[in-house]
């Protein structure tokens, strides 16, 4: 008998520790709207985003996208059951993207839009590994941020892969190649 109520007590203690999981996408981030733009597949950047200063170096950077993205969660009780809701959000941020003056080319454009489509693609990855993860009251706090940052290191990545491997855009035919592979993704990530 006393084992049946201990397997019982551990049971019911199970099913309250798991949580529902409710991820959504937000235009609603951290910084002021009037400072950054939420991403839209169906809307592509313009010079006019760019509000930044460039440096007044001669570097040979053209322009500079300052994207990324982010989350907010909270935990409710509803119906004496746990729900953990997510709401991820993808931004361009204007006030830290630059362009210098000369170089606000189509070409430097898509180059720039392109960053920022890697931040999507990176965020749709951490809401599929959210999704795929069973949140539970005692674990929601160490797996959420460790799944933030494995995909914080994964757009840094390719970021930067992106950046190398064209040359910040200077050799055409990689940069061709790059923009197939992001717009393929672009697709998948918002099917």
């Amino acid at each position: 008998m006393r084992l049946l109520m201990l397997m019982s007590f551990l049971f019911s203690q199970n099913i309250y520790a798991q949580l529902t999981t409710n991820v959504v996408w937000t235009n609603d981030g951290a910084t002021p709207a009037a400072d950054v733009i939420y991403y839209n597949s169906n809307k592509q950047l313009d010079w006019n985003n760019f509000y930044g200063k460039p440096p007044a170096d001669n570097g040979i950077t053209a322009a500079l996208t300052v994207s990324g993205f982010g989350y907010s969660a909270n935990i409710k009780t509803i119906n004496g059951k746990g729900q953990l809701n997510i709401q991820v959000y993808c931004y361009f941020n204007k006030n830290k993207s630059w362009v210098k003056s000369g170089r606000n080319t189509a070409y430097i454009l898509t180059h720039e839009q392109h960053h920022f489509d890697i931040s999507y693609i990176c965020a749709a990855i951490f809401v599929d590994k959210l999704q795929a993860t069973a949140f539970s009251t005692t674990n929601y706090s160490t797996w959420l941020p460790k799944i933030y940052n494995e995909s914080c290191d994964i757009m840094n990545k390719m970021q930067n892969d992106y950046d190398g491997q064209t040359k910040n855009g200077q050799l055409k035919d990689e940069q061709n190649r790059w923009n197939s592979l992001i717009v393929a993704k672009i697709s998948a990530a918002t099917r």
